[in-house]
């Protein structure tokens, strides 16, 4: 297959394209953005560069002439949606740019796969879109109608305009909330990415309340399994047909186990440095995976005690 993916250059899609390249040919986006430094993005495609399965479009989804000259380039049989503006803190100073980025851009690559015919489409959602859900696990059929940051917002009306475009157009989109992604090449803004470092370097680690917060924390080969089998399964659906999946480990963690784990793995203490809860933050993440599992076999592996000595294990080989 020919697939287009966006935001090609960053964490998940770096290491989805990798993993896509032997078997089919990829064509991907990028903006650079500078919310980390470009660099890291550039050495997350070193090994991409090198596959002739792979190319780069460097713009920006929010230009609609771009990705209609992409899309009429290129004959795609499938579209794998992952670029946004990420954060929950940084879309409360920036709700206006999350915005353009997140929703305009989604609708300028709906409406280009659109004119192109190209049918399956996988969006990246999140678990933000949940809030403070009191309902756990959280089930794809709660209600999200209460999010508690401008980025959460966003993802929702993303998954609403997926929807129109599914039944408007004949397509079959599945949209994936992840939770709480992690592993070989984390943007260095996340808390395993950023803890693991400090605590290397004997630097206080910011935590926001008491550590009593829980996350499910979810592998990066256990996001792209569900994401390749995603998208055979939109391949699968019938016309107009648009699903939602929680994509997660189903497994939750506090904060203080979080940092005990990452201590035992470094081999040193932290030194924490006790900060207030932060607005839009939740209290807890946790999925339903059923869903997923019955309907195209979604089968997590990697526990989080596993998957941090391996995070880890690449941190120390990125410092060589």
């Amino acid at each position: 297959m020919k697939i287009f993916i966006s935001g090609a250059a960053g964490f998940i899609a770096s290491n989805l394209s990798e993993a896509l390249i032997a078997d089919h040919s990829v064509v991907g986006i990028e903006n650079f953005d500078p919310f980390y430094d470009r660099k890291i993005k550039e050495k997350n495609l070193e090994l991409l560069k090198l596959s002739p399965n792979f190319k780069l479009y460097e713009g920006d989804m929010v230009d609609p002439v771009l990705m209609n000259r992409i899309f009429n380039d290129n004959d795609f049989d499938l579209v794998i949606h992952l670029a946004a503006k990420a954060g929950v803190r940084p879309s409360i100073e920036d709700p206006e740019g999350y915005v353009k980025t997140n929703i305009n851009g989604t609708v300028n690559i709906l409406e280009a796969a659109k004119k192109q015919g190209v049918r399956n489409f996988v969006f990246a959602s999140s678990s933000s879109i949940y809030g403070n859900n009191k309902s756990i696990p959280f089930k794809e059929s709660d209600p999200v109608d209460k999010p508690i940051s401008p980025y959460a917002a966003t993802k929702k009306a993303c998954e609403l305009i997926c929807n129109t475009y599914a039944h408007l157009n004949g397509m079959s989109i599945a949209c994936l909330r992840f939770f709480t992604v992690y592993g070989r090449r984390q943007r260095p803004d996340l808390a395993i990415s950023k803890f693991t470092k400090m605590i290397d370097r004997g630097e206080a680690i910011p935590v926001f309340g008491d550590g009593t917060t829980e996350r499910d924390y979810t592998y990066i080969d256990d996001i792209i399994d569900g994401i390749v089998k995603a998208a055979k399964y939109t391949a699968d659906s019938p016309d107009g047909n648009c699903e939602i999946f929680n994509i997660g480990e189903s497994n939750t963690v506090t904060l203080t186990r979080l940092i005990e784990l990452i201590e035992n793995a470094v081999g040193k203490k932290a030194v924490i440095d006790r900060m207030p809860m932060q607005p839009g933050d939740v209290v807890r993440t946790y999925a339903d995976v059923s869903k997923a599992k019955s309907t195209f076999g979604y089968a997590p592996k990697t526990d989080i005690e596993s998957g941090i000595q391996k995070y880890v294990a690449y941190y120390r080989e990125m410092k060589k």
